[in-house]
């Protein structure tokens, strides 16, 4: 206990952090452990570089998505709030806890994972999930496990069937429909240590 307080004093807004986050003190801590140890130059932030030097996330064929997901465009540092925020999307949802009326939902909602999902897919910010885009995720997903035929009839059955106003391309809310009975909770949670 007496090490999370001490690690806790080191960060600035901890409470804060608490707050809008759902972390508890030990997840923060421990977090604060976790980016200081991927800043191994110790800047103060974290770089893509830092993230690349991750060896179980750069095997993942979408890294590169990842990565750019943690840095907004033209960015390149990431401080410790930016970093524990972003984790946030993928706390699991606590729906023992309660919302204030009139505040903005919280980072691991429903909603918000499905908008940091939709942004990995929608590279080019336009709001829109092109048949470009949704094939250049398949490509790395599925790489040489399926032909290049087969990626292209998936990307157009997958967009024929989400493209509700058919403009070709699927928009945010086609993409929350979409998923609509999809435990996005399970998909996107990561089991932080208690």
């Amino acid at each position: 206990m007496g090490s999370t307080s001490s690690t806790l004093s080191k960060i600035p807004n901890a409470d804060e952090l608490i707050q809008e986050t759902g972390f508890t003190s030990a997840h923060l801590a421990r977090l604060f452990e976790r980016f200081e140890a991927l800043d191994k130059d110790k800047k103060g932030y974290l770089s893509p570089q830092d993230f690349e030097a991750i060896k179980e996330l750069a095997l993942n064929p979408i890294c590169d998505r990842i990565i750019g997901a943690f840095f907004s465009s033209g960015q390149e540092m990431l401080d410790f709030s930016s970093f524990v925020r972003i984790l946030a999307h993928f706390r699991p949802i606590d729906n023992n806890r309660t919302k204030e009326p009139n505040s903005p939902d919280p980072i691991n909602s429903r909603i918000n994972k499905l908008k940091f999902a939709f942004q990995l897919y929608d590279q080019d910010k336009d709001g829109k999930i092109s048949r470009n885009e949704l094939l250049q995720v398949l490509r790395a997903m599925l790489e040489k496990q399926v032909t290049e035929e087969q990626l292209e009839s998936i990307a157009d059955r997958t967009i024929q069937e989400a493209d509700l106003d058919r403009d070709d391309a699927i928009s945010f809310e086609e993409f929350r429909k979409s998923l609509e009975k999809v435990n996005i909770d399970h998909k996107m949670s990561i089991r932080f240590l208690r």
